[in-house]
């Protein structure tokens, strides 16, 4: 399992936490650990019961200060406990987290999902069925994304409307159903849309878009040579109409499991960050931006509170990792969307398995 790096931070930052001598390392991991899995802020005293060298409370909060002053942790109220910085939790996890494998249980539970869908392979319902589970699992809120039509096709057809308008129809193999209107220049004759429609079933059956839109954009001498030049031209906007990655229309997206981030430790507390966290979910737009990002990597991206503008006011974590069809390519992201405090070392890993078990099973 790959972890991709974090933006780049500045050389004297990097060069300041690099410098972290031993004993620092250890009671910055400490107070991380003990901060996640209790959500509250972590004293002196808590971390010298727990390190095994026996250092004084005083000699922890000697280290605390200077930590804090390396922008690592800072203290949220008047009390002496501290918090890991978003720059901390960074630190944290790309420095000094162990990440160990998925536990056996949910290894088993992960597989035996995703095989479950496999009674029903409907494309949106295997994507669907991963994150219903990833968000039982998590118990944060899940997401995948992918284009819609990575689906093999079986039919393409184009439909005369009204005078300039005509409707392109795609039917996958799985038996999903997609339209498009594409505006063409006007009284166009019946024999043009026939051949346009003969020429990409033919030539679609069996392919994905993507592979139709590649063939089309490489064979361009030989769909000239095969149509007459107004169907060929109608042929290379039919397919161009599903090249758009930047059109939410063309992504699957599926979001559930929110009401999980209203169990979180704290969340009664922090009601502003949750809405606010629910608005950045229902901004698909932005959600597909953030998603595209992850989609064009090998490994599990990690995002940290303000690291994106899109969770910068609700202060949350997204952890998504890509999953592949039978060809290796790259046809989606999946993950969880949850608050900053998340066990890291549980949920990435958790993370990259299903996107795995789930390309296993388009494949």
């Amino acid at each position: 399992m790959s972890i991709l790096p974090p933006r780049a931070m500045s050389d004297d930052k990097a060069a300041g936490l690099v410098g972290l001598d031993q004993r620092s390392r250890e009671i910055f991991r400490r107070l991380v650990d003990t901060y996640l899995e209790t959500g509250e802020p972590v004293g002196s005293r808590t971390i010298s019961k727990a390190l095994p060298a026996g250092l004084s409370p005083a000699s922890v909060r000697n280290v605390m200060m200077d930590l804090e002053d390396t922008g690592l942790i800072y203290s949220p109220h008047t009390s002496a406990g501290r918090i890991p910085t978003e720059a901390g939790l960074r630190f944290f996890v790309d420095a000094l987290l162990e990440v160990g494998a998925i536990s056996a249980t949910e290894r088993a539970r992960i597989d035996a999902e995703v095989k479950a869908t496999n009674r029903n392979r409907r494309y949106e319902d295997v994507l669907g069925e991963a994150t219903t589970m990833l968000s039982g699992l998590s118990q944060c809120a899940s997401v995948v994304m992918s284009p819609k039509y990575n689906a093999k096709l079986k039919h393409i057809e184009f439909v005369s409307l009204s005078s300039g308008r005509a409707l392109v129809i795609l039917v996958s193999e799985d038996g999903n159903v997609e339209n498009r209107i594409i505006e063409v220049p006007a009284g166009l004759p019946a024999s043009v849309f026939v051949r346009a429609t003969n020429y990409l079933s033919a030539m679609g059956q069996g392919r994905s878009i993507d592979e139709v839109q590649h063939l089309v954009a490489t064979e361009v001498e030989r769909l000239r040579s095969e149509l007459d030049e107004v169907s060929a031209r109608l042929v290379q906007q039919g397919v161009a109409v599903w090249s758009g990655h930047d059109d939410i229309q063309s992504k699957n997206l599926i979001v559930k499991g929110q009401a999980n981030l209203l169990e979180q430790p704290g969340a009664l507390a922090d009601l502003e960050r949750i809405r606010k966290l629910f608005d950045d979910i229902e901004n698909k737009r932005d959600l597909v931006d953030v998603l595209g990002l992850a989609e064009k990597a090998e490994g599990v991206r990690i995002f940290i509170g303000s690291e994106n503008k899109l969770f910068s006011m609700s202060g949350s974590s997204l952890i998504v990792a890509p999953f592949k069809n039978e060809d290796e390519k790259i046809v989606g992201v999946l993950g969880i969307i949850g608050p900053t405090r998340l066990n890291y070392a549980r949920i990435i890993p958790m993370v990259d398995y299903t996107a795995k078990a789930v390309g296993r099973l388009l494949s």
